[in-house]
């Protein structure tokens, strides 16, 4: 009995030190190799940090609207007598667009001026009678009264005639006609839009702190997308008197050059206001900087002598930075690195102090001050 026990416990002996032996063998291995990765060069993409043009500006989008604008109608109501609308067409002040039919409008205008006539005439004779002392003052009064009331009543057939009648009231393009010789309309009923298109009008927003920089008479550019490439130069015309609750913008307005008239109400535009004097702060790609709630931080590639193959060796150090503004897919940086320094723009991920890396520039981050996205 005593034999078989030695046996078992030689072999439970034996395994014992065959599985610690293994341990120790794999976790020597396992740290060689952590060792050897960790010492391992990361590949990145770097930028050279170099200073550029920085003019500071707001960008925001907007709504094209007339300067003047109207959709006209006419007062009363009627049959469509005369129309002289041209959809398209460039139209003066003052110009007849369309007249009702008057029926016995005018029949009725001359009956009343010719009751006003006659209280005329009879409180000129009156008056003559008065300085003879044939009739008394009330005569005068209840004569003035006659005369007041029948050139009111011609003023009010007047007014009455001229409802039926449009008229332009400014000078400006018409829209497309929508009514008909001959056609019935009610009250109030739209027959052709009319809008003053020189300058033109854009209806914009901004933050609330660009009412420090942001004044009346300012320069602003609006693009559009029907026309890409190209700009209309404005100025910026009024700034609302209250800041927006909800959204804590302003709204601003600006008049935009349009003497071709190619700018019609309701477009959407982009429209870019530059501020304060040009500078030159060190640019980076936004892609540099890692943002951190503690600080923003780019990877810096400093030169450590050489590696054994007589290559210069490259590690890398984070450095915090201070951010400015923005512009694209550019960031500026007030402080904390210097020009000429090297950047790591892409493959931070992998990167920690006195890591060693090899650049790889083959394919680079965008860095462009108006990106353009391709459609997808």
């Amino acid at each position: 009995m005593v034999k078989p026990l030695v046996i078992m416990a030689i072999v439970v002996a034996l395994l014992l030190g065959l599985v610690f032996g293994v341990q120790t063998m794999f976790g020597k291995i396992g740290k060689k190799f952590m060792s050897a990765a960790a010492s391992a060069p990361q590949t990145v993409s770097t930028t050279v940090a170099a200073t550029a043009e920085w003019q500071p500006y707001y960008q925001s989008t907007g709504t094209l609207r007339a300067v003047r604008g109207a959709d006209l109608s006419a007062q009363a109501s009627g049959v469509v007598d005369k129309l002289d609308i041209e959809s398209g067409k460039e139209v003066p002040l003052g110009k007849v667009l369309l007249r009702l039919k008057p029926n016995d409008d005018y029949a009725k205008l001359l009956q009343l001026q010719a009751a006003a006539e006659l209280a005329d005439q009879t409180y000129k004779r009156d008056v003559e009678q008065l300085a003879a002392q044939a009739i008394s003052q009330a005569s005068i009064d209840t004569d003035v009264s006659t005369q007041k009331s029948a050139h009111a009543q011609v003023a009010a057939q007047e007014a009455l005639i001229e409802e039926k009648i449009v008229k332009a009231p400014f000078a400006g393009r018409l829209g497309i006609r929508q009514v008909d010789l001959g056609q019935y309309l009610a009250a109030g009923t739209t027959i052709v839009t009319l809008q003053a298109l020189d300058p033109i009008l854009v209806d914009f927003y901004l933050p609330q702190q660009a009412l420090a920089q942001v004044k009346v008479g300012q320069p602003v550019v609006a693009m559009v997308d029907t026309y890409p490439g190209q700009t209309f130069a404005g100025i910026v015309e009024s700034i609302n008197s209250k800041v927006d609750i909800g959204s804590r913008n302003v709204q601003v307005r600006a008049a935009v050059h349009n003497a071709d008239r190619r700018l019609v109400p309701g477009m959407f535009a982009g429209v870019r206001i530059e501020y304060g004097s040009r500078t030159a702060p060190i640019t980076l790609p936004q892609t540099a900087v890692t943002y951190n709630p503690y600080g923003n931080t780019v990877y810096v590639v400093e030169q450590h002598g050489v590696d054994d193959k007589g290559r210069p060796r490259s590690e890398v150090q984070q450095r915090f930075v201070k951010l400015g503004a923005t512009r694209g897919d550019q960031v500026a940086i007030e402080d904390g690195i210097k020009p000429g320094e090297v950047i790591v723009i892409a493959g931070q991920i992998k990167l920690r102090n006195g890591v060693p890396v090899v650049i790889n520039n083959d394919v680079l981050p965008t860095d462009a001050i108006s990106p353009k996205p391709p459609n997808e």
